[in-house]
């Protein structure tokens, strides 16, 4: 009887669960770098917004208005067409800007980024919110509850949203 060349079943089933315990062992920590890779766009991408709102209330806005969307700003090149169109990275982007109103309130924007799902498997697992005053604000669980309710005269969530910058 000549002698087999190969593996048997048992060295494969052997390897077959090495490559298993290191995928295991890989793939959460693959997630989490993907999370706070979209984190950090997430952060930059809503300081360039507040930086294009800065430019336009100096130009178009003559000094005084902020731009009223994000598409606005996106046409005006001043944001990229994903962040224009509201989404980008795994996150979704709203801006806001409200006119001055002569002998009232000056002009103001919010901008706010939440993921697109969060968890474990999510896109992200905090949102961010910014306005004129540049100071970018974060909460935890990515649900954006604390970085709803802001107060109109202080302009900074209210709801325990932390700075981040």
């Amino acid at each position: 009887m000549k002698k087999e060349r190969g593996f048997s079943l048992i060295e494969l089933l052997i390897v077959v669960a090495i490559i298993g315990i290191i995928a295991a062992i890989a793939i959460p920590n693959l997630l989490k770098s993907r999370q706070a890779a979209n984190e950090a766009s997430a952060i930059g991408s809503t300081r360039t917004v507040g930086t294009a709102q800065a430019t336009y209330q100096s130009t178009r806005g003559r000094g005084r208005d902020f731009c009223v969307d994000l598409s606005t700003l996106a046409g005006d090149s001043a944001i990229d067409s994903l962040l224009g169109a509201g989404a980008k990275s795994g996150y979704n982007f709203v801006c806001t800007g409200t006119p001055a109103v002569v002998g009232g309130n000056p002009s103001y924007f919010d901008t706010t980024a939440l993921p697109q799902s969060s968890g474990t498997f999510g896109t992200g697992n905090r949102g961010f919110y910014s306005n004129e005053t540049y100071v970018i604000y974060q909460d935890t669980d990515g649900s954006g509850a604390a970085l709803a309710g802001y107060s109109a005269t202080q302009r900074q969530p209210t709801a325990g949203a932390t700075p981040i910058e």
